[in-house]
């Protein structure tokens, strides 16, 4: 049990630092390329699956959910913090349709989504790190997330993937699905 927490704890840290790390990467050089804007950017954070949804797969014993919301919450609260606009998709174990996810996304402008995940597998030793994008306007924020996230971490690199994920293909701004790692092989 010691080890489990000691496991969740350090995945919960890991996920917020670094993602907290690459979105002030990217608003640097998003303020940069944009003339200044000083605005805050908005960072609508998605904490997958939730409610009925666990995640993962049958017969796991940590909820890919309560992980997700554990990551999200830290991570919400550490962008505030630094003066970031911050929404959440969920803020509580419900399950939030895929499409009022990306609806809840889409009202806002200057503003990137990040979906948290957590990896599984029946396969023995599976690990690793990837994040996912769908759309050319997606990479950068896609690249400097993973390359936090991947760098910080004890775990194999699975690199930078473009997928056609629904809350991918559906938000209107730059979006990536982080899968922070394996919760079935810590």
């Amino acid at each position: 049990m010691i080890r489990r927490n000691s496991f969740r704890i350090g995945l919960a840290a890991a996920g917020l630092l670094t993602t907290f790390l690459a979105c002030s990467s990217y608003a640097a050089k998003s303020s940069r390329s944009s003339g200044g804007d000083s605005s805050p950017i908005t960072v609508v954070i998605d904490a997958g699956h939730g409610g009925y949804d666990r995640g993962g797969i049958p017969g796991q014993r940590v909820s890919e959910k309560d992980m997700t919301l554990d990551v999200a919450q830290r991570l919400g609260r550490a962008l505030e913090a630094s003066g970031y606009r911050v929404v959440m998709t969920r803020n509580s174990d419900v399950f939030v349709p895929l499409g009022t996810r990306c609806a809840i996304a889409n009202s806002y402008r200057n503003a990137i989504f990040v979906s948290v995940h957590f990896n599984s597998a029946t396969r023995r030793g599976a690990s690793g790190i990837e994040t996912y994008f769908y759309s050319r306007d997606s990479l950068a924020l896609a690249s400097a997330i993973h390359h936090y996230v991947a760098g910080g971490a004890p775990s194999e690199n699975r690199g930078v993937r473009r997928r056609g994920y629904y809350v991918l293909r559906r938000t209107n701004m730059p979006a990536v699905l982080v899968e922070c790692g394996f919760l079935t092989n810590p």
